[in-house]
């Protein structure tokens, strides 16, 4: 199970609590993932999904397309974190309508924020995306806290990840290297912790491609 990193609310611990004791809740434990690197990001998530000590689903989708230039992970609550999906990309659609331009990947992390500042959900979510500055990785919290970094890993699996980034990272790294480093620490934290693993899903984000999901033959060949 994901514990959200709250950073304002009030009653939003012992929300957490409550969650925590409902077995039957289906939760994504969760191991997720956004590297920038030079000319873009890398972004990617675990499988599995668990109730309690139990794996509920090994095939859940927590990594989402949100726009042309963004990404979205997910931990936490499934249930908040689909309906989290659903309307960031409704809304990032409609922005680009509106205003003939796609949105930026802090002003994706804000809308997220606020969203989640006037009703918490129970997640924990990274926006990762390209624009006219360059790549960007938002860490968000349950209660619409917005931390921007260089990379970042949420979930249950992220202390087993950070092991593997803060060894491998360096600021303009290539495409190839930051793949490699991203399926290297989802696949560390599926060895480790009990609430993720079943797989990954991994994408690239550049300027000039856009979102660019990786194949299964590649992932593959990266854990080689």
């Amino acid at each position: 199970m994901v514990a959200p990193q709250p950073s304002r609310g009030v009653g939003l611990e012992s929300g957490l609590m409550m969650m925590e004791n409902q077995p039957n809740v289906l939760k994504t434990g969760t191991s997720t993932i956004g590297i920038t690197f030079d000319g873009g990001v890398v972004v990617g998530a675990d499988h599995r999904a668990t109730m309690g000590h139990f794996i509920a689903n090994k095939s859940v989708q927590k990594l989402f397309k949100i726009g042309d230039n963004l990404a979205l992970t997910t931990a936490g609550l499934v249930g908040h974190a689909q309906s989290l999906s659903r309307t960031l990309a409704a809304e990032v659609s409609l922005f680009q309508l509106r205003r003939q331009q796609p949105m930026t990947v802090k002003g994706a992390a804000t809308l997220t924020a606020n969203i989640l500042s006037g009703r918490p959900h129970w997640v924990q979510l990274l926006i990762v995306g390209v624009d006219d500055e360059g790549g960007h990785v938002y860490s968000i919290d349950s209660a619409g806290g917005s931390i921007p970094d260089s990379y970042c890993a949420t979930g249950s699996g992220s202390p087993y990840m950070y092991g593997v980034l803060e060894d491998g990272f360096s600021e303009g790294m290539s495409r190839t290297d930051a793949l490699k480093l991203a399926a290297r620490a989802l696949h560390a934290s599926g060895q480790r912790d009990a609430a993720s693993g079943n797989g990954m899903d991994l994408a690239v984000i550049t300027a000039k491609d856009g979102y660019v999901a990786i194949e299964q033959g590649e992932i593959d060949k990266l854990l080689a």
